[in-house]
């Protein structure tokens, strides 16, 4: 997948340094980058989870204007607004399309996730029922995404900021590992101290969506989900939405659980569920707010 994103990188922002940050990657990719020129590449020993590999790219160059590209994400235009967009505001996302060329409308930009967004996730509500009035909200199902200007929470695979953004908020939040909501917590803490983020539709680049998440067994993704769900609501809510938080992951659990069973036929999501239950009903009953290992569920 990376090889595409680098030599539509390399086509549309030839002047860009390309930094790949390979999370002890089995699948070729190091010898698909390594073929390239002008491509650094750090190869980490195991897999550091993508905020601090963000943070590793970042650290490695001395560039005002960083840009995170997912590997299945190939650019189409120039960056030029981008960069003038995060000059000014200092954050900026263009607009991520599909295959067939339409925007892909609920994730290129999001408003930030309320409890009671969470609650409708957890319990399939918002898929079940995509055009429910949370959803919508949550989805900027609202807006016409052919209209540039400010937006929460952009999608982390095509994001770009300032470097002195980065450094004041101390780059992305380790915590949240391997993946989930480290890009959300970004642009919340990035909102909070004053910045604007500027959404630009005239710079787009294609999306082929959810290569490397695929690659995660479904337990797994369902336990990494839920740990950084509660780890960003332990950061961001007052202590009466982070207890029902914890308590909608412990309530949810069990109805997943058995219709994975029944999909699967299998009896081996029920020790995904007991994790997840576990972990929720520690976080609910000593309220801790931040600083759990999540790796310790993983």
């Amino acid at each position: 997948m990376i090889g595409g994103c680098l030599d539509a990188l390399a086509e549309m922002a030839p002047s860009a340094a390309a930094i790949v940050i390979d999370n002890n990657s089995s699948d070729g990719t190091l010898e698909e980058v390594r073929v390239r020129t002008r491509v650094n590449v750090i190869a980490n020993g195991d897999n550091k989870g993508f905020a601090a590999a963000v943070n590793q790219g970042v650290e490695a160059c001395s560039a005002e204007y960083l840009l995170m590209l997912n590997p299945d994400a190939n650019l189409l235009t120039a960056l030029d607004d981008l960069v003038e967009a995060s000059h000014k505001y200092g954050l900026a996302s263009g607009k991520l399309l599909d295959k067939t060329g339409n925007p892909q409308k609920g994730f290129t930009i999001r408003r930030f996730p309320t409890p009671l967004t969470f609650w409708f996730e957890l319990a399939g509500l918002n898929r079940l029922r995509p055009s429910n009035p949370v959803n919508r909200r949550y989805r900027y199902l609202d807006r016409d995404l052919a209209l540039a200007g400010p937006v929460e929470q952009p999608a982390g695979a095509f994001l770009m900021f300032r470097r002195d953004v980065w450094q004041r908020l101390g780059g992305l939040d380790e915590e949240f590992y391997p993946v989930w909501f480290e890009d959300v917590d970004f642009c919340r803490r990035a909102t909070d101290a004053g910045y604007r983020i500027e959404y630009v539709p005239g710079v787009a680049a294609e999306h082929l969506g959810g290569h490397s998440v695929s690659q995660i067994p479904e337990g797994c993704r369902l336990r990494y989900w839920c740990v950084s769900l509660i780890s960003y609501a332990s950061k961001h809510y007052g202590s009466s939405a982070y207890r029902g938080i914890c308590l909608a992951v412990v309530l949810t659990s069990v109805p997943r659980t058995v219709a994975r069973m029944i999909r699967e036929r299998s009896l081996t999501p029920v020790s995904d569920c007991i994790r997840i239950i576990r972990f929720a009903v520690r976080r609910l009953m000593s309220l801790r707010r931040s600083g759990e290992n999540p790796k310790l569920v993983s």
